[in-house]
């Protein structure tokens, strides 16, 4: 990484000298013994090149790299019922992958590592630099040069006032700046007495450039503490919520539920929420969606309860965490009866839509059956517009529940709750099971509309269709970090910024006593410097001297005798002697 000397400008046009190393005792040709590093100095070069800037680039990378395996494997945090499934269709390369934490990515031990490097690559970036530029914030600007014909921005001109004058008004026109952006900052300037009645002004600016690296790093370090702090702390959960039910913000009240390590479910602020009502509008010529509104009664601890809405886009506060409206759809309620004809199950079961027009597909799973009756499973469609196509065959052809009807086949056996790996409540596991069939050996499909009660096949008992309620899912999502973060990244935006774009310059303005034909007058030479190309570098220091030499200038400066005579950066008398601009060598 370059750096920006803050020292004399004369030491940036110090040539190397090719002088011959003379080794001991500056005899030529004897042998250079180089010391030996030793465990400190082993160290101190692993320091040294583990807070290089180059190194902190390749570890970013490598973080980024390393993150890939997390959207490629599922992760045990987010769905341990995928993880286990996963492992049991690949039984030689699963153990080994959960092994080497391709589960868990962001907790493994490789994972942290990287993460961790990362961060004191940084830190240990920052500071050194930190410290080299505000003792260069604090410092003077550099003394003008005594030749001023080489460099690349150069003018002149010539005026009545006094040198010292000159030099005071140049300097405060450097203080004053000429930008409109009220945060970046003006020139640091000093003015100097060089005896025999000369005096310049020395200004540099652009020390906002290096601020802006450093703010842009600082802010890296932020985010990074501030992204681990929230997977420590965070919390989100789902829960699918039936029309005139509710749920309690607990963690054993949510469908799913994911924290970090340092979590503690006690922080979880105890509210409730219940669904009174949901309005769906989809347009009558498309069918497409134009709104969903979940009108909710939200009561929290303390206060009364509150009337709310969610819509998508658009979640409701509630605990200091936000919840978002996920999805929507059915959720017919259906009373299972066993042969004996006791209640095996009853209750709300939710389709989830697979199309546009809310063909939903939906598992009931009755595990609870009397005597040594085998246990029955249901899957099937709802179709909220059933249309009629052929003798077996419906579809639907709206998202509203015009001519609701449920298609449903029937399984009987083992559902395979029993075996410790969880399963998908939206998937049956028919590895254990037989499907009913008719005598032709035909599957048996059940058709049924609300207020029906239909027999199952095989006197397996009966299925009442109730009801048909619409349910919502909700996205529980609290990150206590996530203000930091927007925060951090505004400011390495804004940093990222101001390194890119605030010039670096430094500008010399030097007023001397003239002789022969200025006798009397004093000449004015200024000349410009700037950190790699600036175009606008001469453009600036032109409305510097135009600001500082008055109009009434009427002769052009002598040239500076001590300047090479190089052609190529020959200054020409313009036509107009108020001042004489220098080109771009």
């Amino acid at each position: 990484m370059t750096t920006y000397r803050p020292e004399g400008l004369d030491d940036a046009f110090t040539q190397p000298t090719d002088a011959p190393d003379t080794g001991d005792g500056g005899s030529a040709g004897a042998p250079v013994q180089l010391p030996t590093l030793g465990f400190t100095g082993w160290l101190r070069w692993a320091w040294r090149q583990l807070t290089s800037m180059r190194v902190a680039l390749l570890l970013l990378m490598l973080l980024a790299v390393a993150a890939v395996p997390g959207t490629l494997f599922p992760q045990r945090v987010q769905d341990p019922a995928k993880v286990a499934q996963y492992l049991l269709d690949h039984p030689t390369t699963g153990p080994w992958l959960d092994r080497l934490g391709f589960f868990g990515v962001y907790s493994s031990v490789w994972f942290s590592a990287i993460y961790l490097l990362l961060f004191v690559s940084l830190v240990g970036c920052i500071l050194p630099r930190t410290k080299v530029h505000l003792a260069g914030v604090r410092g003077r600007p550099p003394r003008t040069p005594r030749r001023l014909g080489r460099f690349p921005a150069q003018g002149g001109g010539t005026t009545d006032d006094d040198a010292r004058a000159v030099a005071e008004r140049a300097a405060a026109t450097m203080r004053r700046g000429w930008t409109w952006l009220p945060f970046v900052p003006t020139y640091r300037v000093d003015v100097h007495d060089e005896g025999g009645g000369t005096w310049s002004a020395a200004g540099e600016r652009g020390y906002l450039r290096e601020t802006g690296n450093l703010v842009f790093h600082l802010a890296l370090v932020g985010l990074l503490v501030s992204v681990a702090t929230g997977q420590l702390l965070h919390y989100r959960g789902q829960a699918i919520v039936v029309q005139g039910r509710g749920f309690a913000n607990a963690q054993v009240d949510y469908d799913t539920f994911e924290n970090g390590t340092a979590f503690d479910p006690s922080t979880l602020v105890p509210f409730t929420l219940r669904l009174d009502e949901f309005d769906a509008r989809f347009d009558p010529e498309t069918l497409q969606s134009r709104d969903f509104t979940a009108h909710v009664t939200l009561t929290e601890p303390g206060d009364a309860p509150q009337e709310r809405t969610i819509k998508v886009n658009h979640p409701l506060t509630a605990g200091g965490a936000k919840v978002y409206l996920q999805g929507n759809g059915y959720a017919p309620e259906l009373t299972v009866r066993d042969a004996a004809g006791e209640v095996a199950f009853a209750g709300a079961v939710p389709f989830l839509p697979q199309d546009e027009v809310y063909t939903s597909r939906g598992v009931v799973k009755v595990p609870d059956v009397s005597g040594d009756q085998e246990q029955i499973g249901i899957v099937g469609y709802l179709l909220p517009t059933a249309t009629q196509v052929s003798d077996t065959l419906y579809r639907s052809t709206n998202p509203q529940p015009d001519e609701p009807l449920l298609v449903l086949s029937v399984w009987s056996g083992n559902l395979g709750l029993d075996t410790g790996v969880p399963q998908n409540v939206y998937e049956l596991d028919e590895s254990r099971m037989e499907q009913a069939v008719d005598a032709d050996g035909n599957a048996v499909t059940l058709y049924v509309r609300p207020g029906e009660t239909v027999e199952l096949p095989d006197g397996l008992g009966t299925l009442a269709f109730d009801g048909l309620p619409r349910f919502v899912a909700l996205d529980l999502r609290h990150d206590p970090a996530l203000p930091f973060v927007l925060v951090f990244s505004l400011l390495a935006f804004s940093g990222l910024a101001a390194s890119l774009f605030a010039p670096r310059r430094r500008v010399w303005v030097r007023a001397t006593p003239g002789t022969g034909d200025d006798a009397g007058r004093t000449v004015v030479t200024a000349a410009g410097l700037a950190r790699g190309d600036d175009v606008g570098l001469q453009p600036e220091l032109d409305r510097l001297l135009a600001a500082t030499l008055p109009s009434t200038t009427t002769a052009p400066p002598a040239p500076d005798p001590e300047a090479p005579a190089d052609p190529g950066s020959a200054t020409t008398t313009p036509s107009a002697p108020t001042v004489l601009r220098g080109s771009a060598t």
